[in-house]
């Protein structure tokens, strides 16, 4: 209980400031249809029709809350109407492309710890990457392959989602690679253990901890890059095909529905990496 309440406060602050900005943003709107028709407005008037639009500027959580009810549980989940459904066709891209990052993520930063010429090198380049806004980045990466023939919006979604991804994972697997003391190298040698002997019984359980970390911010950071990666490949199914619909036909119900969707899945996802993160430290003897 201790650990629930104050993400119920949180929520509820939220929830609070939410409705409070509901009646500005959508104020607008009901005061302009009340003057062409000749009606005086209450303050009560006002912020009865802005709870209720049909197409609001700001929708009130309780019209969100109804639209995903519809699209969820009230819509058979193979239904192209269904955010279910095109929650799969994200999440698919979404896991292909934490694979791939994390792969590369892992792989670089071997490298880096192991070979002075590649820390030298591929760690500027990976910190100059980032300063890239995926935005731009993303209708290169759909052009390239393209070229060379690469067809289907899967990979595309992935790649996108991997250049987000393993960054994170790259940093923070350095730093857990690099975490063993000079004491605990020096006890190795004493052992006779050669390089690999030392990567696999000290330098790998010792950047655990460094690594759940950055899995659980490269998860959520590969879900953007896939719904990022869904707008300019011209998606017509996942999230954030489900966004851009909304938005080129003027529904910010269905933009703030799978907005709200995608944040529960990003939530799903950390959550789940949380959960592996303390059965595997558990079981190394990080943590009781």
């Amino acid at each position: 209980m201790n650990r629930v309440l104050p993400i119920l406060v949180v929520l509820a602050a939220i929830l609070a400031l939410w409705y409070v900005a509901v009646v500005p943003m959508n104020a607008g709107w009901t005061i302009a249809q009340a003057e062409r028709a000749g009606h005086d407005l209450t303050f009560a008037d006002v912020v009865a029709d802005t709870m209720n639009q049909d197409r609001p500027r700001l929708p009130a959580p309780h019209q969100v809350a109804a639209e995903l009810k519809k699209t969820v549980l009230d819509t058979k989940v193979t239904s192209k109407r269904s955010l279910v459904f095109h929650g799969w066709i994200t999440l698919q891209s979404t896991l292909w492309g934490f694979a791939l990052g994390t792969t590369v993520g892992i792989g670089m930063a071997v490298s880096i710890v192991y070979s002075r010429t590649a820390n030298m090198s591929l760690m500027p380049w990976a910190i100059i990457s980032q300063t890239i806004p995926i935005v731009a980045i993303a209708p290169m990466i759909i052009v390239v392959l393209a070229t060379l023939g690469v067809e289907g919006r899967t990979v595309p979604k992935a790649i996108i989602s991997a250049y987000l991804c393993f960054f994170p994972v790259l940093v923070s697997m350095v730093k857990g690679l690099r975490s063993p003391g000079a004491m605990q190298i020096d006890l190795m040698k004493t052992y006779s253990a050669n390089a690999g002997q030392t990567f696999w019984k000290l330098r790998l359980p010792a950047s655990m901890p460094y690594l759940f970390t950055s899995l659980k911010v490269g998860i959520a950071a590969a879900l953007v890059g896939t719904i990022v990666g869904e707008l300019p490949t011209g998606a017509i199914q996942g999230l954030g095909a489900r966004i851009l619909i909304g938005d080129q036909f003027g529904n910010p119900l269905m933009i703030w529905s799978a907005l709200i969707a995608a944040a529960c899945l990003a939530g799903a996802l950390v959550t789940i990496v949380t959960v592996l993160q303390s059965l595997a430290l558990q079981r190394m003897g990080y943590a009781r």
